[in-house]
């Protein structure tokens, strides 16, 4: 991986242990401002207030994410970074859930040369599924 590929990998890890550690401030930190978040297969939610809305709604379960292994692909000034997933938590009454996916984010490299997330769809492996249940 180059110097360029971990920085993108950095973003991702520092996304990922704000979150785990209910950090919402932080994990904001990790996107610009327009960014695109999908909480749910199909459905984008936009805007830094609806976005850190959805972020700290999504803290009622108890979450804790794990990643799998890291691709990142660059062009320029645009990151692609795949990962897959597992969230276990607890509901607020008391059931365990558990949750698997594979995430796909871009990400822009900023005048600054910190890489922030654009869009951010942890449900990539949706459209799978969907194309598995048309045959």
């Amino acid at each position: 991986m180059n110097t360029e590929q971990k920085k993108v990998l950095g973003t991702i890890n520092k996304m990922g242990s704000s979150y785990n550690s209910r950090d919402i401030e932080a994990v904001m930190k990790t996107y610009e401002e327009s960014a695109v978040v999908l909480f749910e297969p199909g459905r984008p939610v936009s805007g830094s207030a609806a976005v850190k809305a959805a972020f700290e709604g999504s803290l009622a379960v108890n979450p804790h994410f794990d990643f799998g292994k890291h691709e990142v692909t660059i062009a320029g000034d645009i990151a692609l970074h795949l990962t897959p997933w597992t969230m276990t938590g607890k509901t607020p009454d008391g059931h365990s859930i558990s949750q698997s996916g594979l995430s796909v984010a871009v990400l822009r490299k900023q005048a600054d040369g910190v890489w922030l997330m654009v869009i951010d769809n942890p449900h990539g492996q949706t459209l799978l599924a969907t194309q598995d249940s048309t045959k």
